[in-house]
């Protein structure tokens, strides 16, 4: 691979929904340009972009991939992101470093979730876009209704390029409106031609389209479009390259990629049409000492380079990917990690195509590729000069909100079950692992099903270990209701000293979740010395319920009365007194089970209110408030027992058809339900008997 300038290299990243061909338009780019000499498919599991084991398997992209193509003297560097929502982070990873993004549509299904998720993805980032509606060669595609969904539901940006020729339901060539021209597929070669007789008014209707918003980016070309007269070739090209480039354009074009039609095409408005990451002048950063937003130029001796990605191997080891944003970077060179505050070295530099590495010498300003083996950086950390450091701005993940827990199906495989799971942290900043101290279960979270399954098998085929999933165990809470006094009275004789303690203990609920302990012992009935023992004994009982051996909380106890023996007597009969006084006070106090209850805000669509706030219902939840957000979303406020939350991200997911999203933290504890809290109290029991089998 040739040594290209900044100003000759356009990263481009395709996004879209699951199944709309984005591997499929990556591999007709690398087959086409010569980067391969085989047409890979997604269903036989040989695409140079779907690679790893678990992609293949599963037939659609779990990891963003990377893949640099040559044309006309231009170096394209292909972004292939997942298109499912269980894998956004992988998306979000390739946006970030994205100077251009192409949205696919599927001709036959047209504008769906994943559309609308990558639109939104690129206008937060404002990065130029095009759509190209793909597989036209499908029966029952339809490019008119396609773009006519794009057009209402994103607005007049959205303007056709191209427009297909369909004779008897077969793909026969693209009309390239701008030019006038069609070009039809002979095989492996494009020829041009006329446009059949029966299309003009529809393409004169689109040509229309295009001159409307090309005149809109300049006064000039306004005054000239009002005037009547016809824009050049040249003024079509850069008034489309304007617009895209604010946002105010969305070009579409289409093809076929397994017919490798209109993807020259493609190819070619990416050139014209994308702009160089170095067209910017000038990028955001954050500067390193105070974390505020700053803007700095693109210096050519100012190397900063940011890692997106980092993929975590049992074989490979370590690789990150990363973006050079300004200056050089050259192997064999030391950089230095902000994030971190060390200095890292750079041995070798590789561009990644697929996982086959193309060894470099350097990275340019603008160019993306990967080191192997770097010893302290992760995702979303900057490389700089020591001199001069600033931070880029953090790719900003979804919190994982779908939580299980994960057993062993072998003993003895804890520790590889941890090893497995860090090196995976590594790689997905939207996984996250959580031992819970009480229930000493090992909880791991991600974006929804598919997710958490992808991980699970990446444990069982990378590292070797079987897990299955089971629900969390809800550290649920006791407390009493009643106020009680009852005797702890400890006495055993056996050969010389005995042991002796006696207490009268008041229990009554207390002011805070911690034991409030207070003594009221007239006349030394117990002395002093034995107060700590038994506000001792108290606590270590506290941590076992009389109901189903949860934690107690809200527990006030005074010690009122006792006797003691001078011989017998010691702290350890006293501590024994007050766990028996604990037990048979629980018992007497009306005890009752407490159940966490979460804060939860869900942002939906206002189409689907009602069944969200009906299935919030269903799950004992209280509806505390909406609120109106931007782009006619709704934000449901409610608070909902923990119990019922387990697979909520599935069912939301399910229910707005992937456009609600949620979060959710702990606010409370508060009494169960009779219902809830006898099954909870059943569970205890038969995992107790469990257990003692």
């Amino acid at each position: 691979m040739k040594d290209y300038n900044c100003e000759n290299i356009r990263n481009v990243c395709l996004l879209g929904h699951g199944n709309a061909g984005k591997t499929t338009l990556a591999e007709a780019m690398l087959f086409m340009t010569g980067a391969t000499d085989r047409f890979g498919s997604v269903v036989d599991g040989n695409t140079v972009m779907d690679y790893d084991h678990e992609e293949i398997k599963r037939k659609f992209s779990i990891s963003t991939s990377l893949a640099p193509v040559e044309w006309n003297d231009i170096k394209i560097n292909i972004i292939d992101t997942p298109g499912y929502l269980d894998f956004v982070g992988e998306k979000l990873e390739g946006v970030s470093v994205a100077d251009g993004a192409i949205i696919l549509v599927g001709a036959k299904d047209g504008l769906q979730v994943g559309t609308e998720k990558a639109w939104a993805a690129v206008n937060e980032k404002k990065i130029p876009r095009m759509f190209f509606i793909s597989k036209l060669d499908e029966e029952n595609s339809d490019f008119s209704k396609v773009f006519d969904q794009l057009k209402n539901k994103f607005g007049n940006c959205v303007v056709a390029l191209q427009v297909p020729i369909i004779e008897n339901g077969q793909l026969k060539g693209i009309v390239d409106i701008p030019k006038m021209k069609a070009i039809y597929f002979n095989g492996k070669d494009c020829v041009e031609g006329q446009i059949p007789e029966n299309m003009l008014s529809q393409i004169e209707t689109y040509k229309e389209g295009i001159a409307e918003v090309v005149a809109e980016t300049d006064e000039e070309l306004m005054e000239k479009y009002f005037g009547g007269e016809h824009f050049t070739d040249e003024e079509i090209r850069k008034g489309i390259k304007l617009g895209a480039s604010n946002g105010d354009i969305a070009p579409v074009l289409c093809g076929s990629s397994v017919q490798k039609a209109g993807v020259r095409l493609l190819m070619e408005s990416i050139i014209k049409f994308m702009p160089a990451h170095c067209e910017k002048t000038k990028v955001k950063v954050l500067d390193s000492a105070t974390r505020e937003p700053i803007e700095i130029s693109i210096d050519e001796k100012q190397p900063i380079v940011q890692v997106f990605k980092t993929i975590a191997d049992p074989f490979v080891g370590k690789i990150s990917f990363l973006k050079v944003i300004s200056g050089t970077m050259t192997a064999d060179s030391i950089l230095y990690n902000v994030n971190k505050e060390k200095p890292e070295k750079i041995s070798a530099i590789f561009a990644m195509r697929g996982k086959q590495q193309i060894n470099l010498s350097k990275l340019v300003c603008g160019d993306i590729g990967a080191v192997a083996k770097l010893t302290v950086t992760g995702t979303n950390d900057t490389l700089c000069s020591k001199e001069k450091p600033v931070l880029m701005e953090p790719i900003q993940f979804p919190e994982p909100m779908l939580g299980m827990a994960i057993m062993p199906k072998a003993k003895g495989d804890e520790d590889k079950i941890g090893s497995g799971l860090n090196r995976l942290l590594e790689e997905d900043p939207t996984f996250k692992m959580y031992l819970h101290p009480e229930t000493k279960q090992t909880l791991i979270y991600g974006t929804g099903d598919q997710h958490l399954d992808v991980i699970i098998s990446k444990l069982k085929n990378k590292f070797k270990v079987e897990v299955e999933l089971v629900d969390p165990i809800v550290p649920y809470r006791e407390t009493i209701k009643k106020k009680v006094k009852v005797e702890g009275k400890h006495k055993k004789q056996s050969g010389g000293h005995g042991q002796f303690g006696d207490v009268w203990v008041e229990f009554e609920p207390g002011p805070t979740e911690d034991l409030t302990f207070e003594e009221k012992v007239f006349g030394g009935a117990v002395p002093k010395q034995y107060f700590p023992a038994v506000e001792k004994g108290l606590r270590e009982s506290m941590q076992k319920g009389v109901l189903a051996g949860y934690p107690v909380v809200h527990l006030k106890a005074t010690l009122v009365d006792g006797k003691y023996h001078d011989v017998d007597s010691s702290e350890m009969a006293f501590k024994i007194a007050a766990s028996l006084a604990y037990k048979e006070g629980m018992r007497q106090a009306g005890p009752v089970i407490l159940e966490p209850i979460c804060h939860v805000e869900v942002h939906v669509p206002d189409d689907y209110m009602g069944d969200i706030i009906g299935d919030l219902n269903k799950r004992r939840g209280r509806v505390l408030g909406m609120n109106p957000q931007e782009h006619g979303v709704q934000q449901v406020v409610a608070e909902v027992p923990q119990a019922e939350m387990f697979r909520y991200a599935t069912d939301l997911r399910s229910i707005t058809q992937g456009r609600g999203w949620f979060a959710m933290n702990f606010e409370r504890y508060e009494e169960a339900p009779p219902m809830v809290a006898d099954k909870v109290i059943a569970e205890a029991k038969a995992r107790t008997e469990g257990n003692a089998e």
